[in-house]
């Protein structure tokens, strides 16, 4: 399969066909990066696309981030021997008392099919586990809250970074159906994404300069 009809695959969610078409690519000899950088990563940018002009909907998203992952689990160990560098690391949680963790999974995937590296720390995370992250490299964290019970706990958390005096080493997002700009702006985060495309490139903009 060549990378064009590999890029299709993704869009149309076909995950057999995506992990077939990455195996045959790389029996082909071309690069795991080359897989990644031209054809999944660009294919999830169209499903985003397609997302945010309604022409897709969350259950299309979903099937095609799937396939995209699909592709990437037979990628990654081969990316990790290169030494391929993602394009940053993202660090993702649902704030504490809060367990709702679609949203979040959902960002996760998009995410990882915009070439970065994605730790997801699960759902009901307080402060000490972003903070533990960004010691250990996180480059930009996003936080979700579903409950509007739960939102205040965002500030905590990002009130925290700053006395463990980190804040200027990560960015921070924010996301969930209760959430607003204005919110993200009030507690200090460095930007508000409404669904996982926003935040895929909302960080690739904060990140990727």
């Amino acid at each position: 399969m060549d990378l064009e009809a590999l890029y299709d695959a993704v869009i149309q969610g076909n995950a057999g066909a995506v992990e077939q078409g990455v195996r045959a690519a790389l029996e082909a000899g071309v690069p795991a990066d080359k897989i990644l950088s031209e054809a999944l990563i660009p294919a999830m940018a169209e499903v985003g696309r397609l997302f945010e002009a309604q022409e897709y909907y969350v259950p299309e998203m979903l099937i095609s981030a799937s396939a995209m992952q699909a592709g990437v689990n037979v990628l990654r160990p081969l990316l990790v021997e290169s030494g391929a560098k993602p394009t940053g690391k993202v660090v993702l949680g649902t704030v504490k008392g809060d367990l709702h963790d679609i949203g979040k999974n959902l960002v996760g995937m998009m995410m990882e099919g915009a070439g970065f590296q994605v730790i997801d720390l699960g759902v009901d995370v307080n402060a000490d586990k972003f903070i533990e992250a960004i010691r250990d490299g996180a480059q930009l964290i996003g936080m979700s809250a579903m409950l509007t019970t739960t939102m205040p706990n965002m500030k905590t958390i990002i009130d925290g970074i700053e006395a463990a005096g980190l804040r200027d080493r990560v960015k921070v997002i924010v996301g969930g159906a209760p959430l607003n700009q204005a919110y993200a702006e009030q507690i200090g985060a460095d930007g508000y994404a409404p669904n996982a495309s926003a935040a895929a490139r909302l960080a690739q903009e904060l990140l990727v300069r």
